[in-house]
């Protein structure tokens, strides 16, 4: 409960006549629930620019609300229910850890519209959407397959989830197509949003021999971490050349505003409807930051990916490709169909880690 009522104190000028000011103005009441603050420079911070971009679309004929740093967990769902008690239109809830929080409330409030993002639970007021965030590592991957020296990359992981396992190897398969024998090591920390845990992590993968580091995690302490070691990185869901100006490669930027813009749209005119949304870079779901730090061939290289990756004459889990133990997965050729992709819980070859359970 501790962290809900920080998020409470945090966002209490948000809060403060929540419930009565845009029923009376006749306003659409748009809400968010963020796991992180909404200035953490990455995952949540994101999300809040999506925020912001529906008040900008929208202006008087919207009101916006959020609560931040929310606990995965029954904390979650407490927070959910005061968004939904609270007449707000429609609540997007924007970390996979509150999905079954979100389903319960959607239960208890069939008038209101909800939106989990990287979950996979829908029912007729609850809708799910995502990106294909590891189109972007793959081109990560290429990159690092290209810049390491030692042929090792560090990732930063939270928890053994279908995205995050999806990204590692994405990852792996960007770095193998420039470099098969790349490996990747990997540090699980059990949270997204934790500054002091993923600094750790990247300190202790650089100690392990790494010479590039990626994170699926929420703030800029891997990045900075980076920056004072003298190692390259990649920005998350945001980017974060002001914490690496040095080592910073690109960065995937999880761009939700066009998403929320869509969906806040469709609810005032009468068409939402619940559905499963999975786009990417084609649909500028997510942006490839600036390409620096690198040599000519390299951006070039990732330029060209990115144009192929959006075109659609590349797609990253495109076979052959071996599990971890090495039996096939894929043949020559083929390629993943999205509910392998949404359900991804095994390795694939290169990685140097053990799945946890």
């Amino acid at each position: 409960m501790k962290k809900i009522a920080i998020a409470l104190a945090a966002t209490a000028a948000v809060i403060i006549g929540f419930g009565s000011s845009a029923e009376a103005a006749g306003k659409t009441k748009v809400c968010f629930v963020y796991v992180g603050s909404h200035t953490d420079g990455g995952w949540s911070q994101a999300h809040d620019m999506g925020r912001l971009a529906v008040e900008k679309e929208f202006g008087s004929k919207v009101e916006t609300a959020y609560l931040e740093n929310v606990a995965e967990g029954p904390d979650s769902e407490r927070a959910i229910e005061r968004m939904a008690r609270s007449n707000c239109s429609i609540v997007f809830t924007t970390s996979f850890g509150f999905m079954d929080s979100t389903v319960a409330v959607a239960k208890k409030f069939p008038k209101v519209k909800f939106e989990h993002a990287t979950g996979f639970k829908t029912a007729d007021n609850l809708a799910t959407y995502n990106s294909r965030f590891y189109e972007g590592r793959y081109i990560n991957g290429q990159i690092a397959g290209k810049m390491s020296k030692k042929g090792i990359a560090g990732y930063i992981a939270t928890f053994p989830v279908p995205e995050v396992v999806m990204g590692i190897n994405a990852f792996e398969q960007g770095a193998k197509s420039v470099n098969p024998n790349f490996k990747m090591k990997v540090i699980w920390i059990n949270t997204w949003f934790d500054p002091g845990k993923e600094a750790d992590a990247a300190k202790a993968l650089i100690d392990q021999g790494v010479d590039v580091l990626t994170q699926h995690t929420d703030t800029t302490a891997p990045m900075q971490v980076a920056e004072q070691r003298g190692v390259y990185a990649f920005g998350q869901s945001s980017d974060m050349i002001k914490a690496g100006p040095k080592v910073q490669l690109t960065a995937i930027e999880d761009t939700w505003g066009p998403y929320y813009i869509k969906r806040v749209k469709a609810l005032m005119d009468g068409t939402w409807k619940s559905e499963q949304s999975f786009d990417g870079l084609k649909a500028g779901n997510l942006t490839m930051a600036p390409y620096t730090n690198m040599p000519d061939d390299v951006k070039k290289m990732a330029e060209d990916t990115e144009a192929k990756i959006k075109s659609g004459e590349l797609a990253p889990f495109t076979g052959p490709i071996n599990k971890q133990d090495g039996t096939p997965w894929l043949k020559a050729g083929e390629k993943a169909d999205d509910g392998t992709l949404l359900g991804m819980n095994f390795y694939v070859e290169g990685v140097d880690d053990k799945l946890p359970k």
